[in-house]
C-alpha cells in the first residue's frame, strides 16, 4: 500500500513537468514566418512609419525648470531688466 501511495505522490508531483512539451516557444527563440506573416508585419510596419509621420515635431519642454536655480532653465526675473540708479558722486569729490 505505500508503494501505491508513493508512486500515485511522484505521478502528482512530476505531472505538471511532464505538462511542458516542446511546441512552447522559448525565451529569444526564433520562429519561422511564413510569406504571408512577413508581408503582414512588412505593412504594419509602414502604417506605423506614416502614423509617426503624421504627428508633429515638440519643442523640448522642461517642466521643472521654475525649481532649478539660475541656471540654464530658471525664467529671467524682473529684476535683471531693471536699471540700478547711478551712484552719488563721494563727499570729497563733492567738497571741491
Amino acid at each position: 500500500m505505500r508503494k501505491l501511495a508513493a508512486i500515485l505522490l511522484l505521478t502528482m508531483i512530476a505531472g505538471p513537468a511532464f505538462a511542458e512539451s516542446d511546441h512552447v516557444q522559448r525565451y529569444r527563440e526564433e520562429v519561422e514566418k511564413s510569406p504571408a506573416d512577413a508581408a503582414n508585419e512588412a505593412r504594419q510596419q509602414r502604417a506605423y512609419q506614416r502614423a509617426l509621420s503624421g504627428v508633429p515635431d515638440q519643442k523640448p519642454t522642461d517642466p521643472w525648470g521654475i525649481a532649478r536655480p539660475d541656471a540654464q532653465g530658471a525664467p529671467k526675473s524682473n529684476a535683471a531688466k531693471t536699471v540700478a540708479p547711478k551712484q552719488a558722486k563721494p563727499a570729497s569729490a563733492a567738497a571741491k
